[in-house]
Parts: C-alpha cells; structure tokens; sequence
C-alpha cells in the first residue's frame, strides 16, 4: 500500500474567532475526519501531522497567568503538552467516526521529538512570535528578567520570539514507518515536533525553538518512504496574483515553475511560502510528489480532480 503523509494546520483545529474550548476542538476535528477515512478507502496508509500554533500560544498564557503558582516550561515543553492534547482529540475523533462507517483502524499518537542544530542561524535571528502581547514596560522587564528577545508586533504590542530552525531528523522515523506500513494510522510530529538538540556526548536535550509544521512534515515523509505529501490548507489551489483580477489558479507546478514563482515574489514568507518551499524539497529528493488543497477538497484532489500538485519535471 502507499503511504501518505498528511501535514493539519493548528487553525483547522482552533479556528479564528473560537474561545478554543475542548468541545469546539472535537467539533472541528469531527468535521475533518470523513475526508481523512475517504483516503483510507482510497487504499493509502496515513500519517497525520499537526499545526499547534493556537494551543502552544494558550498554554504560554496560562503559565503567564499562573507563573507566582507553579513553574513556566520552555517551549519544547509546551509542544510535548501540545501534541499529547491534540494527539488525544484526534485519535478519539477519528476513532469514533471509523466506528460509525463500520471500519476497523488502529490509531496510534506518538510523542515525537525533532533534532536540530543550535548552530542553526535561526538561533541568532529569533522570528518566531509566541504567546501573548505586553506592553513595552513589561517586555522590557521580561528580557531583563528572564532574557526573552521581544520585539513590536504590528502595533499591537510586543511578543516574545523565539527560533525556527530547519528540522534535521525526526527521531521517532524508524516506529512511524514501522507503524504506517502495518497499516496503522499514526499521529506524529505535532506542532513540528518537540524541538531537541545533541549535546557533546550525543544526549539529546530540549531547546527553546519551534519548529516549522511543514518543513517537519516533508522531512517526515522523505524519511519514512512515503509516497505522497499533503499540506491541508485554506485554499482549494495554490494560485499566482493571489487576490488580484488576473489569478491564476495552478494544477500543476514543477519544481522549476515554483522556484521562478518564489523568486519573483508570489508566495509570500507568511502564507503559502514555507508550504512551497516544504512540498519542493520533498518533490526534488524523492521524485515524489505533493499536493497542496483544502481539507473539504482532500478526496478529490488525491484523485486529480483539483488541487496543486508538485512534480520534479
């Protein structure tokens, strides 16, 4: 059978405007689940990657709120307690939903740690906002305090920001792969994974990092075989003058078409950019292919009918 990995936004989970209450969490997911099972049925075994963007942000307010009561974590912390919640809702949701259309599936959500380098530039040049907004006051308390680097967010405040460095291994590779070919449907490298690095005697320990989903994702994907990469999105195909009168809405783009496209300035670094750029370095060292659409349109486009297939060609 082909293996296919399955990159969730954090946003499909918690979407704009909701409080982010358990019950709308399970709702969400609920909804999603029918276009997952429909790729089952279409003879694919799957592993399902998650965003955790909302959930990391709430779990740093909540240690704000109770930081006089118990102790903060840092980062690679609250993305272990992120991907343990998350892994929960969608294993009983999709658990539950299987059920329903009188399928049998095993569903397994493993804890997934991701090495990187703390060489890594991202290290020097943190971007990566966090958790809630401060005053200037404050923030300036915060660095001084705790050493945070904060910086003004479009007039709203100021947010800590934290790296994002390039994923260079997903340790738990062997037991997904092992897994996924067995046939179970695996929950891993939620939010990107847990972020960790080596230290000199080759133990591994966490670092104050977030790691990119879909750069963790296609790193997933190359080194599990699989044979297709999805990145879900809110769009039902990548397109050029997004917005503008003259869009083009593209079904197919090779790797050079999409290099030439990001060079002049088409995908930007805060939308569909990093989706690009994570579905083509899966596309140029495997050969493979990635498709990029929206979660109601999954089915149809697996089956060619719509979305935006990456090819090398």
């Amino acid at each position: 059978m082909k293996t296919a990995v399955i990159a969730i936004g954090g946003n499909a989970i918690i979407k704009e405007g909701q409080k982010g209450t358990l019950e709308e969490q399970f709702d969400n997911v609920m909804s999603s689940c029918d276009h997952i099972i429909d790729l089952l049925e279409e003879g694919y075994n799957v592993v399902l990657t998650h965003g955790n963007g909302p959930h990391v942000g709430n779990s740093i307010i909540k240690g704000e709120v109770a930081k006089d009561k118990v102790p903060a974590y840092q980062m690679d912390a609250y993305g272990a307690e992120t991907q343990g919640l998350l892994g929960y809702i969608i294993k009983q949701s999709l658990s539950n939903r299987l059920k329903e259309r009188k399928m049998e599936k095993e569903i397994v959500s493993l804890v997934t740690q991701v090495e990187v380098s703390e060489a890594d530039g991202a290290f020097l040049n943190p971007t990566k906002p966090v958790g809630p907004f401060f005053s200037k006051e404050e923030a300036e308390q915060l660095m001084a305090q705790k050493g945070y680097i904060m910086k003004e967010d479009s007039g709203r405040g100021y947010r800590r920001v934290v790296a994002s460095p390039r994923p260079m291994e997903i340790i738990e590779k062997k037991a997904i792969r092992d897994l996924a070919s067995s046939g179970y449907i695996v929950i891993a490298a939620g939010g990107g994974g847990i972020p960790v690095a080596r230290g000199e005697e080759g133990l591994y320990h966490g670092v104050e990092a977030v790691i990119d989903k879909d750069y963790a994702s296609a790193l997933l994907a190359l080194e599990i075989d699989a044979d297709l990469l999805i990145i879900l999105t809110g769009v039902e195909k990548v397109s050029i003058n997004f917005g503008k009168p003259n869009q083009e809405n593209l079904d197919v783009m090779d790797v050079e078409t999409a290099r030439k496209h990001m060079a002049d300035g088409q995908f930007p670094a805060g939308s569909m950019g990093p989706k690009i750029d994570a579905a083509l370095s899966f596309v140029e060292t495997t050969g493979g292919s990635a498709l990029i659409t929206s979660m109601d349109e999954l089915k149809r486009a697996v089956k060619g009918e719509t979305g935006t297939r990456l090819v090398k060609y």
